[in-house]
C-alpha cells in the first residue's frame, strides 16, 4: 500500500526538448511502432484530454478547474472548495467528488516484495548475479521487469486486477505509478517498454470505465497521451522545477500539480498558466490528525 509513502519523481534534464517535441507533432500523429507493434488490443489516443467528458468514447480525466487534493498517505473528508481526492486503492473514494485511485504499475508495493517473489519470480527485474533490482531511492521496492512482450503482458494481467479493484470500489479513474522506473534501471529497460505496459495498463483501465493518468515523467511528451492512451497527468513539483508546461501542453486543464515546498507552491501560483488544480502538500502526505500535515491550494 502506499500509505505514508513521500513523494517520488526523476529530474528530466531535456524539458526544451520535450516542449519542442510537442508543438512538433500535436498536430499530426504520435510515433511508437514499436510499442504498438508489442501491443496487445491497446488503442491509441490522438486527442488530448481536456477535462470530464473531453471524449465521448473515454472516461474523463478530472473536471476542469476543481482543485484535487492528494490523500495517498489516507482518506480524510476533504477541505472546502476540493472537488477531487487521488486515495490509495485500498482506500474509498470520497462521496460526491472525482475520485482517482492510485496503483503501483511499474514497481513492487512496501510489504509485498516476498508475494512477487514467491508468486511472480520471473516477471521481477533481476541483474546480471540474478539479484532482484531495487529502486535506490525506496529500497522496499523491486522494479518490474517490461523488457518483452510477454514480461508486459504477464505484468499487465497481474497488476490489472488492482485497476479493476478501483472501478470496483467506486473511483472513476486510476493514477499509474513509476511509469519511469526504467530511469532507475541501470539500462536494463527502457522507454518504450515502460510505454507499452502503460498502453496495456490504460486498456485495462478504459475496458473498466476509469480514466488513467500519467504520473510524472514529463520527457514522454505525447507518447503518454498518443501511444499510452492517457486521459490526465499527476505531475509532482513541476513548478519547482519548471516543468508543468510540458504536461499542460499535452494535457491542457486535465493536469493535477502537488508541490511539496513553499518555494514550488509560491511559483506555481504566481504563474498565471499553471496546471489547473495545484495544491501543496507535506511530503509524507499525512492525514490532518498527523504531525507535519499540511495542504492548500492557489
Amino acid at each position: 500500500m502506499s500509505a505514508g509513502r513521500t513523494s517520488r519523481r526523476a529530474r528530466a534534464g531535456v524539458l526544451a526538448l520535450v516542449l519542442a517535441l510537442v508543438a512538433g507533432c500535436a498536430a499530426g500523429d504520435a510515433g511508437g511502432g514499436g510499442a504498438d507493434a508489442a501491443r496487445d488490443g491497446a488503442t491509441t489516443r490522438s486527442t488530448p484530454a481536456t477535462g470530464l467528458g473531453a471524449r465521448p468514447d473515454r472516461p474523463g480525466g478530472p473536471p476542469a478547474g476543481v482543485v484535487v487534493d492528494y490523500q495517498l498517505g489516507g482518506g480524510y473528508p476533504p477541505a472546502a472548495g476540493v472537488g477531487g481526492v487521488v486515495r490509495d486503492v485500498t482506500d474509498e473514494p470520497a462521496p460526491g467528488l472525482w475520485s482517482a485511485c492510485y496503483v503501483n504499475g511499474f514497481q513492487t508495493q512496501p510489504g509485498e516484495r516476498d508475494a512477487w517473489l514467491a508468486d511472480h519470480p520471473d516477471l521481477v527485474l533481476r541483474d546480471e548475479a540474478g539479484q532482484p533490482v531495487v529502486d535506490e531511492g525506496w529500497p522496499d521496492e523491486l522494479l518490474l521487469d517490461t523488457s518483452t512482450p510477454a514480461n508486459r503482458a504477464a505484468l499487465a494481467a497481474v497488476v490489472g486486477r488492482q485497476v479493476r479493484a478501483c472501478a470496483e470500489r467506486g473511483f472513476v479513474a486510476v493514477e499509474l505509478d513509476n511509469l519511469d522506473s526504467w530511469t532507475r534501471s541501470g539500462g536494463r529497460l527502457d522507454e518504450d517498454g515502460a510505454v507499452d505496459l502503460a498502453a496495456r495498463l490504460v486498456a485495462v483501465a478504459h475496458e473498466a470505465g476509469l480514466a488513467a493518468g500519467q504520473k510524472n515523467t514529463p520527457q514522454l511528451g505525447v507518447r503518454g497521451r498518443d501511444e499510452a492512451g492517457f486521459d490526465f497527468a499527476v505531475a509532482e513539483e513541476c513548478a519547482q522545477y519548471d516543468e508543468c508546461a510540458a504536461y499542460t501542453a499535452v494535457y491542457r486543464d486535465a493536469v493535477l500539480d502537488v508541490e511539496y515546498t513553499d518555494e514550488g507552491f509560491a511559483a506555481a501560483c504566481a504563474d498565471p498558466r499553471r496546471p489547473a488544480s495545484t495544491i501543496r502538500r507535506d511530503r509524507d502526505l499525512t492525514t490532518p490528525d498527523g504531525p507535519g500535515y499540511t495542504f492548500d491550494a492557489c
